[in-house]
């Protein structure tokens, strides 16, 4: 771990899986922070929800990290959780409520070993409240929190999204309140406790939709491919596929007119204004796309760029990956693996002039790193086997 890496005096147990909670502490470690993923030893763990660890999903989530697998349920292991607790700054945990009560490892307990301690949770539905206990995934909070109502085409039925989008931004705002917490323990130096869930993170995402019931009292419906708003927005028909033109806004309608030869437009009482355009969406779309029929996706999207009109291609996964600013902007970062093999997985999109995230370790295997954990607390190689004897490690 260099010495460029922002976060790397900070250290992390991390007791989560699936996804919302791994993301959240991915954006601890591919900044720096040591991490140690906390995991029930594979002989007892019945669960199967993190999937196979030679998968891509399992590389994508668990990199950066070292594996202590230890059973909690045990006293033995719950003393030696209990002192990484004690040195360490950060606890990250996604079990349903309940649970960590239960193991005896909820923050109210947890920050008697250790008041700097930041706690974070992750759970479906918040830590109380009538919901507290149900079992929360990403596509019951898609539905219950709205977006699939405002997803698909008109009249099609509801329509998840084809990405968990609830649970990837519940662990970036979990992330982004454990560095909350971490600014303002500085302050007070004292920690806290961090609490976000699915449900709220997809009604948070909601945004302009959510506010245009809050303060308009307009609920918003399915639109398909066009912007429920801004229009014309949407996708296009071309001569060998399709493209994305947002033509929104008085001055890039009149650009997207032009460009398109239909300066006529401009001045017809159908279509001058916004509200015009909204009035008259279907009919305005279908006067853009028989002239996008016309030429190829590769020419319009040129053409209309150098217009100053927004436009651009709709990329399979593959083809995005082969895009040139995509390829610019180093998405992409190449880890060797235990068998030398290397994988190629997604980095940070964010880009700073002195710190930056970086992927240096592969996803470990599971208690892979046990002794050497357990030695830098102080456990003796007779202890530690002792530890795997009695099934605690």
């Amino acid at each position: 771990m260099t010495s460029k890496r922002a976060l790397e005096r900070f250290s992390v147990l991390d007791l989560t899986r699936v996804r919302s909670g791994p993301t959240a502490v991915r954006q601890l470690a591919d900044w720096g922070a040591k991490v140690i993923k906390v995991e029930l030893p594979e002989k007892l763990d019945k669960s199967q929800l993190s999937g196979p660890r030679s998968g891509s999903d399992f590389q994508n989530l668990h990199r950066n990290k070292r594996s202590l697998s230890l059973n909690l349920r045990s006293k033995r292991g719950l003393d030696i959780f209990k002192k990484l607790v004690s040195k360490s700054d950060i606890v990250v945990e996604n079990f349903r409520p309940d649970v960590k009560h239960r193991l005896g490892i909820d923050y109210e307990t947890l920050k008697k070993l250790n008041d700097r301690l930041i706690y974070a949770s992750i759970s479906g539905f918040g830590q109380n409240g009538p919901y507290k206990d149900r079992p929360g995934f990403d596509q019951i909070a898609q539905g219950m929190g709205g977006l699939m109502s405002i997803t698909g085409k008109p009249g099609g039925g509801p329509m998840r999204v084809g990405i968990p989008i609830a649970d990837l931004t519940a662990g970036l705002f979990c992330a982004q309140g454990i560095m909350i917490a971490l600014l303002e323990r500085e302050v007070s130096g004292q920690g806290q406790w961090v609490q976000t869930s699915l449900l709220q993170a997809q009604a948070f995402m909601l945004d302009f939709q959510a506010a245009r019931w809050l303060i308009d009292k307009d609920v918003p419906a399915q639109a398909g491919n066009n912007h429920p708003t801004v229009i014309p927005t949407g996708v296009f028909r071309t001569l060998d596929g399709h493209i994305n033109i947002a033509g929104g806004g008085q001055i890039i309608w009149r650009r997207l007119c032009d460009a398109l030869g239909l300066s006529a437009l401009i001045t017809d009482s159908k279509y001058e204004s916004p509200d015009a355009r909204s009035n008259n969406r279907d009919e305005l779309n279908a006067l853009i796309e028989e002239q996008t029929v016309m030429k190829t996706s590769k020419y319009w999207v040129e053409h209309l760029n150098a217009n100053s009109v927004p436009c651009g291609e709709i990329n399979s996964i593959d083809q995005v990956f082969e895009n040139p600013q995509i390829k610019h902007l180093e998405m992409v970062e190449e880890l060797k693996l235990s068998n030398q093999n290397k994988v190629s997985l997604l980095g940070q999109p964010v880009i700073m002039s002195r710190s930056s995230s970086e992927i240096k370790l592969r996803s470990p295997e599971s208690g892979e790193h046990n002794k050497q954990i357990l030695e830098e607390i102080g456990y003796s190689k007779e202890e530690i086997t002792d530890f795997y004897k009695s099934n605690i490690i």
